[in-house]
């Protein structure tokens, strides 16, 4: 099997602040009295993970809320930068990201405007964003909206548009963040009948979700992450069986 994408020792490390202070008043309290200072604590969203992907594998990443699911993903995605370890992303491989609703949207252009400027961010000419535009449009049925500021839209009516941005770049691999949270049943369905596509084409999935069904229609694969760390590498069953024993009995993971 040919890899596409390889995660060493993927550590992530953010900084939370307690007592921040924005007054002046608050700002003078806390320069005379200790437990009024700012602290920062270090939180470690992700520990030592290492994952290989293989061209064609579709892999569902699982866990519970905070589990470290997401944040690997946006450094797979170049997002974050890991706080140490590195992510090997195999030459001229296209990749198309739904990761955080709305983003590489303008709120302020209409619908329109921005799948051209969500394609450019991408690497599309002009020319090559007005071939797929059509498409796009009629698969996000947003319909006369298109011509409205994005701030305007619904959630849902944004996931529909960033969907089909992303299913009409032809990537070869596509990186998607509970795309089915939003969205009405049907288009649920309809994302779920294009990943499907996409794996049956020998395109490589990475789906972060909570919906077990999702996983287990698309996933030929799954890692489950329980406190930034990968804990199972391995069948969509046994990898589903052990996220439900983590998310009941957290003690587990």
């Amino acid at each position: 099997m040919e890899p596409v994408i390889i995660a060493e020792q993927i550590s992530k490390r953010f900084e939370i602040h307690h007592n921040r202070t924005y007054s002046l008043k608050a700002r003078l309290l806390s320069s005379v009295v200790p437990r009024f200072r700012p602290r920062v604590e270090d939180f470690w969203a992700l520990r030592d993970v290492d994952l290989r992907i293989d061209r064609g594998e579709s892999v569902g990443l699982v866990g519970r809320n905070g589990s470290g699911k997401s944040t690997l993903l946006k450094v797979i995605a170049g997002i974050h930068r890991p706080t140490s370890g590195r992510v090997l992303i195999k030459r001229d491989v296209t990749i198309g990201t739904m990761i955080e609703l709305g983003v590489g949207f303008h709120p302020e252009l209409s619908g329109r405007e921005n799948v051209f400027l969500n394609a450019s961010i991408y690497g599309l000419t002009r020319a090559e964003v007005e071939r797929i535009y059509d498409a796009v449009v009629d698969y996000s049925e947003i319909g006369h909206f298109i011509d409205e500021p994005i701030k305007n839209y619904s959630s849902g009516m944004m996931m529909r548009l960033a969907f089909a941005v992303a299913a009409h770049l032809d990537p070869q691999v596509l990186l998607l963040d509970e795309i089915f949270a939003v969205g009405d049943e049907a288009f649920q369905e309809k994302s779920r009948n294009t990943m499907r596509r996409f794996v049956d084409e020998g395109r490589t999935v990475v789906f972060v979700s909570h919906s077990a069904k999702s996983v287990a229609e698309i996933c030929s694969r799954v890692c489950v992450l329980s406190e930034g760390r990968k804990v199972f590498d391995g069948g969509v069953a046994e990898g589903l069986d052990l996220y439900h024993e983590i998310a009941f009995h957290p003690a587990a993971g």
